[in-house]
């Protein structure tokens, strides 16, 4: 067996050095952490998540301030049940309101917080009781489409031939 030169080992080892460099900064670069992270967790009740997934944004105003960290199902009412991890230094009112939007026609979803204007706040463990669920792009489409079609056939009738009217016989 070949003794391996202290040249290979030390290029081996570099190798892999800046391989943990750029692992390292991909993942501080897409807003993830290796740890478990801090801030407040909440939860929230939706009727459809439609393409959220867990690590998908949570922002307010626009900026991201925490993610989707755990989806289930709640088994007695059939609701999908996130829960959200946020930036603890954001404090948000009592009368939040989480709704599922996209980002755009081919892009993934988030969940948006629209702050109230209660004078309690929302804390760790607490939930986010007015939600509004996703809407779904497929279902608006097809209902368009429906819609659009009945239109038309409202406008242009096919109406059958209608034969012309009998006319008396005239008097001898």
């Amino acid at each position: 067996m070949q003794k391996r030169s202290l040249a290979e080992l030390l290029t081996g080892a570099v190798v892999l050095g800046v391989a943990a460099v750029f692992l390292v900064y991909a993942v501080t670069g897409s807003g993830r952490s290796l740890t478990g992270g801090s801030g407040i967790q909440l939860t929230a009740r939706f009727d459809r998540i439609d393409g959220l997934a867990a690590g998908a944004d949570v922002r307010l105003a626009g900026v991201k301030v925490g993610q989707v960290i755990a989806q289930r199902i709640d088994p007695a009412t059939f609701l999908a049940v996130l829960t959200l991890r946020v930036d603890p230094s954001i404090r948000l009112p009592a009368d939040t309101s989480a709704e599922i939007q996209s980002e755009s026609l081919l892009g993934g979803k988030f969940v948006a917080l629209v702050p109230g204007g209660s004078d309690r706040y929302l804390q760790n463990g607490g939930e986010i009781t007015i939600t509004q669920s996703a809407v779904s792009l497929e279902s608006l489409l097809g209902r368009f489409i429906f819609s659009v079609t009945e239109m038309n056939q409202n406008r242009n009738p096919e109406q059958p031939a209608q034969p012309a009217p009998e006319q008396a016989p005239a008097p001898r």
